[in-house]
């Protein structure tokens, strides 16, 4: 009998995944990940992680499986929380989720599980794996899950053929109401909780106040530049390249306090993100202020009026050579090599039509239409089909 072990974590998706594998003849057993318990960055007077970690008991005993629970707060600090506050630190938005699953559960927490004697290890993700063969070996596919409003491949962007080997997602098939049917029938106490929104496992967090208790303060000044600015109607160059032409188009533009005027102020500018909207406490504008960039070394956030203002879209962008990840290693695109892919830049974006081009410069993704909110930090994400092939850290 192979033996499972699943990632717990107090939620109804995990809860129904450890049923299923039970159901399908398999050794389950129940493990929680204690990520965080940091009382210097104090969350919230509530304590959610021991919230979470009594319902994944209680789920366990109701589901009849062994159940523990292993702290890695020291490994999630190391590599989640210090990573993030250092790229904050550097005006990037990085993506914990993404991070988390590469770093903690399919990493961390996969070594525990092997360690257990475990031959898998399930989450409670939406999305599948397949298996090909290919000249003789095996490849894992990461596949989209079926239903289409939770499809969660994208967290798993940056997983390995190593770790794809040993993972299940046994949910990968049903819709969540599906699943929520399952965990009332089996009366779970987790079936009616609500999903949670904080960071990767750490229970109840939200981002601004985290990042606040680690990041200090620093006032600086809001602009507003004019969506008929002349900065968005310059004569494009002459390219001797289409690799030239590429790094011109993936280069986001650089703002001066002289291209706009001043409409607020603001308490750091690491604490904003490209495309965020709420936070700004700047009134009186004829449509809401969305931030089209932000400069760490003069601490300047720079808006535009509207969600279609012409700063906030690009339709290239690049991913430096040591960001690229392959989950299908077979498909690597060698230097000068394209590929026409479906692309994504956040979680729950329809897939885009986009063209891989690889350069000795890097990787670059020009997608048909223009992107809103191209990020640094956060990944993008291309597909063939409904399979996830590789990604990539926007730089």
């Amino acid at each position: 009998m192979k033996r499972v072990v699943v990632g717990l974590s107090g939620g109804v998706d995990s809860s129904v995944a450890a049923y299923l594998l039970k159901e399908q003849g398999y050794e389950v057993i129940g493990l929680f990940m204690k990520n965080w318990h940091d009382d210097t960055v104090t969350i919230s007077n509530e304590c959610p992680w021991l919230e979470d970690s009594n319902d994944a008991l209680l789920v366990a005993e109701k589901l009849g499986i062994p159940f523990q629970t292993v702290d890695l707060s020291e490994q999630y600090k190391e590599k989640i929380v210090d990573y993030m506050f250092s790229e904050y630190e550097k005006g990037r938005t990085p993506n914990p989720d993404v991070l988390c699953n590469r770093e903690i559960k399919f990493d961390v927490f996969m070594k525990i599980a092997l360690s257990l004697g475990a031959d898998y290890v399930a989450t409670g993700h939406y999305c599948r794996k397949g298996i090909i063969e290919k000249d003789g070996s095996q490849i894992y596919q990461l596949l989209a899950g079926i239903d289409g409003n939770k499809d969660q491949s994208y967290f798993l962007c940056q997983l390995s053929q190593e770790q794809l080997s040993k993972a299940l997602f046994p949910i990968g098939e049903l819709t969540k109401p599906q699943v929520r049917e399952i965990a009332s029938k089996l009366d779970l106490i987790t079936a009616e909780k609500r999903d949670s929104q904080g960071l990767c496992f750490i229970g109840k967090v939200r981002l601004p106040e985290f990042l606040q208790q680690k990041l200090q303060p620093k006032e600086g000044l809001i602009y507003e530049i004019n969506g008929s600015n002349e900065i968005y109607n310059q004569p494009k160059p002459t390219f001797n390249s289409l690799e030239e032409q590429l790094q011109f188009e993936a280069k986001p533009i650089s703002y001066s306090p002289e291209n706009g005027k001043v409409v607020g102020k603001h308490q750091g500018a690491h604490y904003f993100t490209i495309g965020q909207r709420k936070g700004l406490n700047v009134g009186g504008t004829k449509e809401a202020l969305f931030i089209i960039s932000t400069d760490i070394e003069t601490n300047a956030i720079y808006t535009g009026q509207g969600h279609n203002h012409p700063g906030l879209f690009r339709n290239v962008l690049k991913v430096n050579n040591d960001e690229v990840h392959w989950i299908r290693e077979d498909l690597t695109l060698k230097n000068g090599e394209t590929l026409e892919v479906k692309a994504r830049i956040r979680y729950r974006q329809e897939l885009q039509k986009a063209t891989l081009h690889q350069f000795e410069s890097g990787l670059y993704v020009s997608f048909e239409q223009p992107q809103s909110a191209i990020t640094e930090g956060q990944f993008v994400a291309w597909n063939i089909d409904d399979e996830l092939v590789g990604s990539g850290v926007i730089s």
